[in-house]
């Protein structure tokens, strides 16, 4: 197979398929019946010798060579709109356009909302997709190319990436209404002795143990959670506290029953940081999310 052989539209497809994970899904994204996408895929499994989907009980799972192809064709596809906008350069050419941003669900929390009205404002036809992530494996999927940017706590330290700071992180404490006076502060005698929920991606020591430590004291974790979003959920009804990142902390303390006092125990800051490939700055849609990012990260945050 060449690429003068080669129906190009069944990239399409095959993006549509990756995305949506089932046939019906990719068909209404593409305007297409289902037996055509069917017909596709199974011209696409000739070209590429793979099966590229293999039906589960919750639709079509790609395989191993599919997701390394996703990548490559998405971005191949992305310059091809991109190239469009190169002569009309209106809000329509954003059209069938996705950006993809990696992030944890604090950063989500904090600034999806704000973020998604931006780029609306901007480009109401470009799509933006929050892929969850954290700071250890964000700037390895985003060489990969499973993100076109990524927002991380810590900084962002491969050298052949772009990257920017968009302002630094703090932490804060989170305690059902209930359990606390509002006229009150959190005292470390009354942190130590409440049971503590744990936000982590696997481990079982967090920062919050180290600086505990560092003063002969330790806490006792009662649950863990990788997702900031469980929090109203676990602390509601209980004494429990969980401590996080300000700006998820400000943002769920705003939307929930749930209030936010200063953590009684000084632990260090962090730098928060935009990362992108360096190639990316020749696409509009995503140096216009890119710039959407750091306007509404100032915004969220100030």
């Amino acid at each position: 197979m060449n690429i003068n052989q080669a129906d190009l539209n069944l990239l399409k497809v095959f993006e549509a398929l990756h995305d949506e994970g089932s046939a019906s899904r990719a068909a209404l994204q593409l305007g297409l019946t289902q037996s055509a996408v069917s017909a596709a895929l199974n011209r696409l499994r000739t070209m590429y010798g793979d099966q590229l989907f293999v039906r589960t009980g919750r639709g079509l799972s790609p395989t191993l060579i599919a997701n390394q192809l996703k990548p490559v064709i998405s971005d191949a596809l992305n310059k091809c709109r991109h190239s469009f906008s190169l002569v009309q350069p209106t809000l329509a050419s954003y059209e069938g356009r996705s950006v993809t941003i990696g992030l944890s669900d604090d950063f989500e929390i904090a600034l999806g909302r704000k973020l998604i009205e931006t780029v609306a404002q901007r480009a109401k036809n470009l799509r933006l997709i929050f892929r969850q992530t954290h700071s250890q494996i964000a700037v390895d999927a985003l060489m990969e190319r499973q993100f076109d940017l990524i927002i991380t706590a810590g900084g962002v330290p491969n050298r052949l990436l772009g990257r920017q700071l968009l302002g630094e992180g703090g932490y804060a404490c989170l305690v059902d209404r209930g359990s606390l006076d509002d006229s009150a502060a959190l005292d470390l005698e009354d942190y130590v002795a409440r049971e503590h929920i744990l936000i982590s991606s696997g481990g079982f020591i967090g920062i919050v143990d180290e600086g505990l430590a560092a003063r002969g004291l330790s806490r006792r974790v009662a649950t863990a959670t990788t997702h900031f979003a469980a929090l109203p959920f676990l602390l509601k009804g209980s004494s429990a506290v969980a401590t996080l990142p300000t700006h998820a902390a400000r943002a769920i303390a705003r939307l929930c029953d749930i209030r936010m006092v200063p953590c009684p125990i000084e632990l260090p800051h962090y730098p928060i940081e935009l990362g992108w490939r360096t190639h990316a700055q020749t696409d509009g849609a995503v140096l216009l999310v890119k710039q959407a990012i750091i306007d509404s990260f100032a915004l969220s945050t100030g």
